[in-house]
């Protein structure tokens, strides 16, 4: 396994966690699904797990193909897939702009959420523009974490909302992936996904 900035790999951990915990929980209890787990690999850390599912969700984490973990977490809640977007997001801080880039390393701004969203099992369109046409449109002041906030007309800049008055965003050429106020933009709508 390469190595990871300890934020995301916690991050990942805790997106993958979310999505096997979920496939576990649907699995019928007589199929020893738990116990029928493909063992951790060496690459993975050495941790005691603190109960026997732990230590099998764990192994997906580390094992699972994403397409498997997309499937697991499509029985997750809405409200559950945007919080798992947002701690990636949050896990992207300090990571570089560069136009076009849609991660692990460089982000622009829409690819930061398409990241985030698709590491929480959610396909969003890859353009601020053609993101601030799905889901549902929400109203400044019913924003919630992990709603997309869109700026600039035409749509030219999103981020994610954080709370707080805050979003975190990939913003320009020159500064890194970075937590700033929703008003230092002119704001222009938002949608929840």
């Amino acid at each position: 396994m390469p190595e990871h900035k300890p934020a995301l790999l916690r991050s990942t951990l805790v997106a993958a966690t979310a999505a096997a915990a979920a496939f576990f929980s649907l699995a019928p209890a007589s199929t020893g699904a738990a116990a029928e787990a493909p063992a951790v690999t060496a690459a993975a850390p050495a941790a005691a797990p603190a109960a026997p599912v732990e230590a099998a969700v764990q192994t997906v984490a580390f094992t699972a193909p994403a397409q498997a973990v997309e499937a697991a977490s499509a029985g997750l809640s809405p409200a559950v897939k945007r919080a798992s977007a947002l701690s990636t997001a949050l896990a992207q801080v300090g990571k570089p702009y560069r136009y076009g880039a849609s991660g692990p390393s460089a982000f622009d701004c829409s690819g930061l959420t398409s990241f985030a969203f698709k590491n929480a099992g959610v396909s969003i369109p890859r353009t601020s523009r053609a993101q601030s046409a799905v889901g549902t449109p929400v109203s400044k002041g019913s924003l919630q974490p992990g709603d997309l906030v869109f700026f600039y007309k035409p749509v030219s800049h999103v981020a994610m909302y954080i709370g707080n008055g805050q979003v975190v965003h990939a913003s320009t050429s020159g500064q890194p992936v970075k937590i700033s106020s929703l008003n230092a933009m002119p704001f222009s709508g938002a949608r929840r996904v």
